[in-house]
């Protein structure tokens, strides 16, 4: 008897404590969550890559990651191509002092598009998903919505990828109905630095180079867009 007691006991201990964990999990997730999505104040930017009146800034996530790239037939050379399935990143945000991870981006198929997205739906697109709820935006640079890096104070660092505007073109609730990124109606690409197609010496340049690909670094900050309410 005294034996069940104990074991009944040491029972109930654990489920306290792994219900205690999932709290404090719970607790933390939800105030990262909170503190991300505290209103944003973007930079200045040219008409080109500034969001349309009645969109504000909700989240911002400081990118880390790699611009695809793909050496392909050019004349009678070859040269350096955004390879459009390879861009990823990981994004971040400062909680007390530290760096935690609340998007990632890469590409995927657009499972849930919206009236913008284009048509045919393309095979990929560039996807953001959020490290808490799983909820995805997927978005597009619809027109001239780009500029050369090192133009404008928002995009100083020369020789970078470029800086962009682009737009919701689908989005899609987390598995558990998790909704955080679902408002999303634009994405800015601020401030890059790094991510440019290499040389062409460097492994392309050459037809017999066709096929070889590179992985370049780059960071950048991402500034998510909602409707005003």
């Amino acid at each position: 008897m005294s034996y069940n007691f104990g074991q009944q006991t040491k029972k109930t201990a654990r489920f306290r404590s792994l219900f205690l964990a999932v709290l404090v999990l719970g607790f933390a997730f939800g105030t990262v969550t909170h503190a991300a999505a505290q209103r944003i104040t973007s930079p200045p930017t040219p008409a080109a890559i500034t969001p349309p009146e009645g969109n504000s800034a909700f989240l911002l996530g400081r990118g880390v990651g790699t611009q695809g790239y793909v050496c392909l037939p050019k004349g009678t050379g070859a040269s350096w191509t955004v390879n459009n399935a390879r861009p990823e990143a990981t994004l971040f945000t400062s909680f007390f002092g530290q760096d935690v991870q609340i998007v990632t981006h890469f590409q995927s198929p657009d499972t849930n598009p919206n009236d913008f997205a284009p048509k045919p739906i393309p095979f990929g697109s560039a996807t953001w998903q959020s490290s808490f709820d799983s909820s995805v935006v997927w978005a597009q640079v619809l027109g001239p919505h780009s500029i050369v890096a090192g133009s404008d104070p928002s995009c100083p660092n020369a020789g970078a990828i470029s800086c962009l505007l682009l737009q919701s073109i689908g989005t899609k609730k987390g598995p558990a109905g998790g909704k955080f990124m679902t408002e999303t109606t634009f994405i800015q690409r601020l401030n890059t630095n790094g991510g440019s197609a290499p040389a062409d010496a460097d492994g392309c340049g050459t037809f017999d180079k066709v096929g070889q690909q590179r992985l370049v670094p780059y960071t950048a900050d991402y500034y998510f867009f909602r409707q005003d309410k």
